[in-house]
C-alpha cells in the first residue's frame, strides 16, 4: 500500500535523526597484571593477559 512521502514533516524527521551520530568513547579500564590501560573484555596488548590468566605468551624485555 503506498504511503505519502511527506506524511512527516522534514524538521521532525531530523530532530529524530539528530542523535544518531553521536557516540561515546570506548571505556578502558586497568590491567590486573600490569596496569596497563586496555579495552575491557579484551585480552591485554601490553602482557597478554586476560581475567588473570595468560592467554598469549609475550616475551619478556
Amino acid at each position: 500500500m503506498a504511503v505519502p512521502k511527506r506524511k512527516v514533516s522534514r524538521a521532525r524527521r531530523d530532530k529524530r535523526r539528530s542523535a544518531v551520530w553521536k557516540i561515546e568513547a570506548p571505556n578502558f579500564t586497568r590491567c590486573k597484571s600490569c596496569g596497563e590501560l586496555k579495552l575491557a573484555h579484551r585480552v591485554c596488548p601490553n602482557c597478554g593477559h586476560y581475567n588473570g590468566k595468560v592467554v598469549i605468551a609475550k616475551e619478556a624485555d
